[in-house]
This record gives C-alpha cells, sequence and structure tokens, in this order.
C-alpha cells in the first residue's frame, strides 16, 4: 500500500502542511520536530514526489552514480565512463533527447552513507542507480541493501553493479558486472613465485570489503598451490579486525591490512619489514597502495626491483609512469563504466543470468624481478 503523506503527519502527531514544510525545506521548523517528520518518513519508508515533470511518469531523468571516492581513480574513471552513456550523445543543441541527469554521490565509503543516498534517490524517483566497486560484507547492511533495492526496482528503477558482486540475496538487479579480483590476485602472486620470490608481503584493503577479501583469496591460493601457505579456514582473511577501514595486524604476519590509499600502503609497508625483515615482494591492495609501498622502501634504502619487487593492482593511468613502472592487474574500469552506464539506460541487454566476470589482466613491467642471491 502506498505510504501517504497523511500517513507520515499521523506517524509524526503534526498537520500534514508541517510535513511539508521541512521535506520541502521552505518555511522554519522546530527541531524536535523536525526530527520526528524525518523519523517518521523513514520508518513508513514515504517517498516524496519529485520534480513536476516526473509526477506523470514512473521515474524521472535522474541517474544515480554510486562511488566510494570520486578523487580516487578507480571510481573517477567507471562513473566518468558510465556519464558518457547516461548523459549523451547529444546533437550540440543544448536540448535535452532522451538524455538522463548524472548525479555522482560520494558515499565516502561509509554503509550508512550507502543506504542515505539509495534513498534519496528513491525520492527522486531515479531513472536508475549504478553501485560501483566493492560492497562491504556485514549481514545487516546487506540486508538493508537487499530491502532498499528491491523497492527501487519495484518503482521502476534500473539496478546495476559495477565493480561490485551480486548481494548474497535479493533479485532486483538488472546486471552485476563483477572484477575477478580473486583470479587476477592470483595470477599476480603466481608471477612473483615464478621469478623466485617465496617470502611476500601483502598489503590488504579494509577486511569489510569484497574487493579486499578476493584478492587476498587469490594470492593465497597461489601461495597454497605452490606449497608456500595453507588456505584460511572458508576464505576467511584472517586476523582479528582493527575497526572499520583501520590498519592493524593479520593472523599472517606476512599481511597487513589498512585504506586504499597511498598512506595506508607507506605505513604497512614499514610494518612488514618490521615484522619480516627477508620479506623480497611486496602485493599491494592496489597502484595507489603500492604507490606508498614503493616510497617506503626507498625510504628503508632499498632499490626496487633490485632489493625487493613491489606490485600493484587496478592499473590505474599513473601506474605506467612510476619509477620503475609498476607491474599491476589491469582492470578495464573504462570499458566497464561504460557498460554499466548502457545496462542502465536499457541500451544494452544484460548478461545471461544478470551476472558478468569480467577478467583481469597480468601487466608484468619493471617493478618486479627475480631477488638477489
Amino acid at each position: 500500500m502506498t505510504v501517504t503523506l497523511a500517513d507520515v503527519a499521523a506517524r509524526a502527531r503534526v498537520s500534514p502542511a508541517t510535513v511539508s514544510r521541512v521535506l520541502n525545506g521552505n518555511y522554519p521548523v522546530a527541531a524536535s520536530t523536525r526530527e520526528r517528520v524525518l523519523r517518521a518518513v523513514d520508518d513508513l519508508d514515504y517517498v516524496l514526489n519529485g520534480p513536476a515533470s516526473s509526477l506523470a511518469a514512473a521515474t524521472s531523468d535522474l541517474v544515480g552514480i554510486l562511488v566510494n571516492d570520486i578523487a580516487d581513480p578507480f571510481f573517477g574513471i567507471m562513473a566518468g565512463a558510465a556519464q558518457t552513456q547516461i548523459g549523451g550523445p547529444g546533437d550540440g543543441s543544448g536540448r535535452a533527447g532522451g538524455e538522463k541527469l548524472a548525479v555522482i554521490c560520494n558515499t565516502g565509503g561509509s554503509p550508512e552513507r550507502e543506504l542515505t543516498y539509495l534513498t534519496l534517490l528513491q525520492r527522486q524517483r531515479a531513472a536508475a542507480v549504478v553501485l560501483t566497486g566493492g560492497a562491504v560484507e556485514n549481514p545487516e547492511h546487506q540486508a538493508a541493501m537487499a530491502a532498499k533495492l528491491a523497492k527501487l526496482a519495484d518503482a521502476g528503477t534500473r539496478i546495476v553493479f559495477c565493480g561490485r558482486p551480486p548481494l548474497p540475496e535479493g533479485d532486483a538487479l538488472v546486471a552485476a558486472l563483477a572484477f575477478d579480483n580473486r583470479g587476477g590476485g592470483r595470477r599476480l602472486t603466481e608471477h612473483l613465485i615464478s621469478l623466485g620470490h617465496r617470502r611476500i608481503g601483502y598489503v590488504a584493503g579494509p577486511r569489510e570489503r569484497t574487493t579486499t577479501r578476493h584478492r587476498l583469496e587469490g594470492h593465497r591460493e597461489a601461495l597454497h598451490a605452490a606449497g608456500l601457505g595453507a588456505l584460511p579456514a572458508g576464505g576467511d582473511t584472517g586476523g582479528t579486525g582493527a575497526g572499520s577501514g583501520g590498519r592493524g595486524a593479520d593472523d599472517d604476519p606476512l599481511v597487513v591490512h589498512g585504506p586504499y590509499d597511498r598512506r595506508s600502503g607507506y605505513e604497512a609497508t614499514l610494518e612488514l619489514l618490521r615484522r619480516a625483515p627477508d620479506v623480497t615482494a611486496i602485493v599491494a591492495a592496489n597502484d595507489t597502495v603500492a604507490l606508498g609501498a614503493c616510497a617506503a622502501v626507498r625510504d628503508q634504502g632499498m632499490r626496487i626491483p633490485q632489493d625487493i619487487s613491489v606490485a600493484g593492482f587496478d592499473d590505474l593511468p599513473f601506474s605506467v609512469d612510476a619509477v620503475p613502472a609498476l607491474t599491476t592487474v589491469r582492470l578495464p574500469l573504462f570499458e566497464a563504466g561504460a557498460r554499466a552506464g548502457r545496462l542502465a539506460m536499457g541500451k544494452e541487454n544484460p548478461p545471461p543470468g544478470g551476472i558478468a566476470t569480467i577478467a583481469a589482466e597480468l601487466m608484468i613491467r619493471g617493478s618486479t624481478a627475480a631477488p638477489r642471491g
């Protein structure tokens, strides 16, 4: 049953006019009253009518693209590519001709913010939502996400995942374009093992992210196959946890977790070198982390790759310009983002079963070599 403004007013014990004032933000309302109204809106999952042009249609001309950090090239490339398919092509006349307005929603990696943006897009009757990057592996959040996406889909919003696997439960997706992070991680470590490396450090991403788990699982699969380590039970990344995205110890002394940023790469590499001075190679969670790892190695008076090899993941634009150029795993970020945009616009048919695994390619460059001795 559709929830009305009157239902919200009754729940909040205010007049419909007060609810309207709170939601429109065009009239001063006491803070306690405003909070009561907003709580009723959330409890009832009330969807505010969007612009007048959308009232006669199931959806508006709005498309939301959710990213963790638009300043991170990983997300910026995918979001930009998706927007090329959502916002155009136009004819240069300045007139709208079937295009949609793409809005970038920067979550900062916050699960709560992710849900908030989805609610806001629901209220605006968004035509489509594209969610990029790894998902948070928290059962409560996953359940909340599944419920929210189902409501969006029921209202006619097209849901596309780009760079993240589908939720364990929930069938609201048009498509999920998932990168082969596990396979890429495995091939990268196999390359290092083939060069003769036996003590390989790993700077992992935040524990709660699917991307972190899959890349680390691939790394450990390669070590296990070479007789250099045991697979953790159930594919768990191990460790006691260090909070949301925090850097901390892992049961494996050769693994340190942290955020996907340069500072984490630097600090985690120093920690790895303190724990295991005999490591001959370091695998970083992504290319940005790898830059921090390279800086830490150099600050310790070591050369890359003569004294220690360093490898990254993603093949971001700067990786080939690093000195030496960074061995990494290429993910087709632009191609995936553009495909997600086409799927969101209904320009391309979904893959069979709605799920497509996008291959990762090993890029061997100068930052890795056989260990000395």
